[in-house]
């Protein structure tokens, strides 16, 4: 394999370096730019289950050099983050009129990055800017602002919306385009919050509506379905049979495995993993007409796994420490790591809804502990967002036939039964610790 010179010195960079290290992370990132070879073992690697739908696609298609997804033709779109102009001629005139306003530029200038300072800058524009692809339904949103406001299509006070662009697509068309931070970026107190899940999406509410007044086609068991979903709820897999709570992003790099069923494992402190998760998404996202320059993933990667949640003041007392303990005894024994997630656990351990873990799509027998830093904001709990309060999660009550707090309807909501036999004043003094995360 010939690197180039930049990869030369990464590489040497890291010869010595500690695991994780930022020049052990450069290095690795380059590998996965410029090592063909690197990228499909890397990718055989990750996936924890190749019988599963998403692994499969992947093994059939990724890293093969002249087959498959290589031969896409690479895409570095013209975008920028739409705003109240924007919106407002989407509103009067519609796609025409978009177009007519200032065409975007191009989110990057092909140089590829040297520090990890000016990768994180990269990656926070990919977070922003890098149409997955161009969206009908917020088109369609946009055309009813009320309507958008209503399933979570938001702006902030200086007029733009986190999450949209307008964007030139692949065609050559002016389209309104939906990025990671349209799930993945909250608005709190009039401010961005980048890693914190968007929970007041209404995806499904939105689809909805879509096929309702347009009359685009659609199977009235799906319809069913995706009423259920409710804001903050989505389902992203080939089979839409499986909704999940839109997850944050904080702690990715401290976390063994990425997604709530643990399908790609990361089982070393690098960047690549998550990167192949990336480029394959964002290709897979955008109908599989384009791929992104592998220095967006990566970039995009580094940006993510930067993320940390907004810092508030340390709590401290008796409540708190006794907490601490509770959570060692009850809970430490899956949330064991730096940013209190751990390794996937098999789901008849967790007891939880068996769909997501056991699906088709990206089922591997397990669930995910998620991180657990900044959990008071992260209701609804559970991977299927079931139960609203760290309260709820820790109630016995949820156990019974006669439940009827749940979030997505009356009933019980079985599993994770950890921490239920405490006793109330136990439970106030482990939530008082979660809340101090």
């Amino acid at each position: 394999m010939r690197y180039g010179l930049l990869s030369l010195l990464l590489l040497a960079a890291c010869e010595g370096q500690e695991p994780g290290s930022t020049a052990a992370q450069l290095a690795d990132g380059v590998r996965y730019l410029d090592d063909a070879a690197f990228r499909r073992e890397s990718m055989e690697r990750a996936l924890t289950n190749p019988d599963n739908v998403y692994s499969r696609q992947r093994l059939a298609t990724y890293g093969l050099g002249d087959r498959g997804w290589d031969r896409l033709p690479e895409w570095t779109p013209r975008s920028r983050v739409l705003d109240a102009a924007d919106a407002l001629a989407v509103e009067q005139g519609g796609l025409a009129a978009l177009g007519a306003r200032p065409r975007p530029e191009s989110l990057w200038d092909g140089a590829r990055p040297t520090t990890l300072e000016a990768w994180i800058t990269l990656g926070r524009e990919v977070f922003f800017r890098y149409p997955l692809r161009a969206e009908p339904l917020l088109e369609f949103a946009l055309s009813q602002p009320d309507f958008a406001t209503t399933v979570g299509v938001e702006r902030l006070p200086d007029g733009s919306y986190p999450g949209l662009q307008v964007m030139i697509d692949p065609d050559g068309q002016t389209r309104v385009g939906m990025s990671c931070a349209l799930c993945h970026a909250s608005i709190t107190d009039g401010r961005i919050v980048a890693g914190r899940a968007r929970r007041t999406f209404d995806y499904g509410r939105l689809r909805v509506a879509y096929h309702e007044q347009t009359g685009v086609p659609v199977d009235p068991d799906l319809v069913r379905r995706m009423k259920t979903w409710g804001p903050g709820r989505a389902d992203i897999t080939t089979d839409d049979e499986d909704p999940v709570a839109i997850p944050d992003l904080w702690g990715l790099a401290s976390q063994s495995a990425l997604t709530q069923a643990g399908t790609i494992a990361q089982r070393s402190p690098s960047p690549v993993p998550l990167a192949l998760r990336q480029e394959t998404q964002l290709l897979d996202s955008n109908h599989q007409r384009v791929r992104p320059p592998r220095e967006l993933a990566l970039a995009l990667a580094f940006y993510l796994r930067s993320l940390e949640p907004p810092a508030h003041e340390g709590v401290h007392g008796d409540e708190i420490a006794t907490g601490a303990k509770l959570f060692a005894r009850n809970c430490g024994g899956c949330h064991d790591n730096a940013v209190y997630g751990g390794d996937p656990v098999p789901v008849d351990v967790v007891g939880t809804d068996p769909g997501l873990a056991n699906g088709h799509a990206r089922g591997t027998g397990r669930y995910r502990p998620p991180a657990l830093i900044d959990v008071r904001h992260a209701g609804p709990y559970l991977h299927h967002g079931a139960v609203t309060t760290l309260d709820e999660l820790l109630s016995p009550a949820r156990l019974d036939e006669r439940y009827t707090r749940g979030a997505l309807g009356p009933g019980p909501v079985l599993g994770h039964a950890f921490g239920t036999a405490l006793s109330d004043e136990e439970r106030g003094a482990l939530v008082s610790f979660l809340d101090a995360l």
